[in-house]
């Protein structure tokens, strides 16, 4: 199953492109998608979905990961990364790849044990279970590839819970 993990925002978005294999996880790509200050908005969003749709073309994700607004910013901040979230979802929609948010709590739970984990240990956790000799950086980067991993670690989970209702259905 290939995962492409995505920490939005419009100045700087991350993406990590996961693989997972039995057990094992291979980190594929992973990088942030800049845009530059000053530049329309409408432009900013359009540069956005244009690169993550160009992710979901080369390396034809099985699902997107997404990660939840974090509510402590402020409005401002929210507006703008919900937006940048709009066009992620967006451009997995227009090609049919399923989409899933976690918040900020579920992903470091499921990279670190506990939803409480600071940034640097979210990124030697990312690099322990991806097998690679450093912390990706940037942080928007290594968020990103623990949004993609957070979705590998919970979709075993999610397929037999569905696989248990649609049994379940059939029997009713």
């Amino acid at each position: 199953m290939i995962v492409l993990g995505i920490d939005p925002g419009t100045a700087s978005t991350g993406y990590g492109v996961v693989e997972s294999a039995g057990s094992k996880l291979r980190a594929l790509e992973d990088g942030v998608i800049h845009t530059q200050a000053g530049v329309s908005l409408e432009r900013r969003l359009a540069d956005i979905h244009a690169r993550v749709d160009h992710l979901l073309e080369v390396h034809k994700p099985d699902a997107v990961a997404i990660e939840e607004l974090y509510f402590g910013a402020n409005a401002r901040t929210a507006f703008a990364v919900g937006q940048a979230r709009g066009v992620v979802l967006l451009a997995a929609g227009q090609r049919g790849v399923p989409s899933r948010s976690y918040t900020p709590q579920q992903v470091k739970g499921a990279v670190c044990g506990q939803g409480r984990a600071g940034k640097e240990q979210v990124g030697r956790m990312v690099a322990r279970l991806l097998g690679l000799p450093h912390p990706p950086a940037p942080d928007h980067a290594a968020d990103a590839l623990a949004v993609a991993i957070c979705h590998l670690n919970r979709a075993p989970l999610t397929r037999a819970l569905a696989a248990t209702g649609a049994r379940a259905g059939a029997r009713a």
